[in-house]
């Protein structure tokens, strides 16, 4: 019997951690999720049979554990991100120091593939933290690792997506939607879509960059006009200047400062402000999902299903809406 080959995804619990996870459980591989808290990632273990999928404690930060979690390993994936400019888990040691050294313990290791998850935006020109420590990471990357893969998705969307949801909720109870960067262009990607394009470079091997967008681009303000029209509620959306934007996130990005850490800024950043001044599509020439073999999925095809949550009757909005056309009649 031929013994399954063994991935360790780094971040595998996260929002597309988890469908990388899901994926390669069903191609038959072992699955070894590395997170910080394997005691919040018990989930994970729901993807294959008893014993095939199993969390367990590293910190991209910490040699010893890292290295751990990659030992035996034949293929290593990275999906570990994060927006903190601050604190222990910040741009450098996350973006920069930590995917160097999973890229170095990986080649040590012997592992024959390596999938990296970055962004596109990622650039060492960038005005953003973000852009530069995204672009410095990957250049690490592949020092390490020449073979590496690795992937730049556009904004993910997909049921646990921090994007459409965030948006979402706000809109039960605002009457107004502020936007910063109303006219900047997105290509949103199906979560599982950059999942497959994973699996397909740690089955196949993809060395190179690849920039992951959906077939569809559109400003934030008609991502956000789609968003409504979906869960049908009517909002203002009032677009803010870069220059109000910058000063409102100076100003929360100094209160979480002030707090030691305490409170996070997941409002807005000066980096997102930042990020928001630039489009946020495939770049022309770009390898894709094309060069992997795959058609990336539409919106209209996933929103739907996780967004009805939001309407004013949530499941319960089509019989509502049924029963007020009913007495209409009568």
């Amino acid at each position: 019997m031929t013994t399954p080959q063994l991935v360790t995804i780094f971040g595998g619990s996260g929002f597309l951690g988890r469908y990388v996870a899901r994926r390669m459980a069903r191609r038959g591989w072992l699955v070894r999720v590395a997170v910080r808290r394997p005691n919040e990632a018990l989930f994970v273990r729901t993807y294959g049979e008893v014993g095939q999928v199993e969390p367990v404690q590293a910190n991209i930060r910490d040699e010893a554990s890292t290295r751990r979690a990659i030992t035996s390993a034949q293929a290593v994936v990275n999906c570990v991100g994060t927006f903190d400019r601050g604190g222990r888990n910040n741009f450098n040691a996350v973006h920069v120091e930590g995917a160097a050294r999973i890229a170095r313990l990986a080649a040590e290791e012997g592992c024959g593939r390596l999938v990296h998850v970055s962004a596109i935006g990622a650039d060492p020109d960038s005005s953003s933290r973000y852009g530069r420590s995204k672009a410095e990471g990957e250049q690490a990357v592949t020092a390490a690792f020449a073979r590496a893969t690795i992937l730049r998705p556009s904004i993910l969307f997909g049921h646990e997506d921090q994007f459409f949801n965030r948006f979402a909720a706000m809109a039960r109870f605002s009457p107004v939607i502020p936007l910063v960067g109303a006219e900047t262009r997105f290509q949103p990607v199906f979560v599982d879509d950059v999942a497959a394009a994973a699996e397909q470079a740690l089955i196949w091997g993809a060395p190179g960059i690849y920039e992951l967008g959906g077939p569809e681009i559109a400003t934030f303000r008609e991502l956000i006009e789609r968003m409504l029209v979906i869960i049908r509620r009517r909002r203002l959306i009032l677009p803010l200047p870069f220059w109000l934007a910058q000063i409102q996130a100076s100003l929360l990005d100094t209160a979480a400062a002030l707090s030691l850490g305490l409170v996070r800024n997941t409002v807005l950043t000066r980096d997102q402000v930042e990020m928001l001044k630039r489009d946020n599509v495939v770049a022309p020439g770009a390898k894709g999902f094309a060069d992997l073999g795959l058609t990336p999925t539409a919106m209209d095809a996933v929103l739907e299903s996780y967004l009805y949550a939001y309407r004013p009757y949530g499941q319960f909005t089509e019989i509502t809406d049924s029963a007020a056309h009913l007495r209409a009649q009568d």
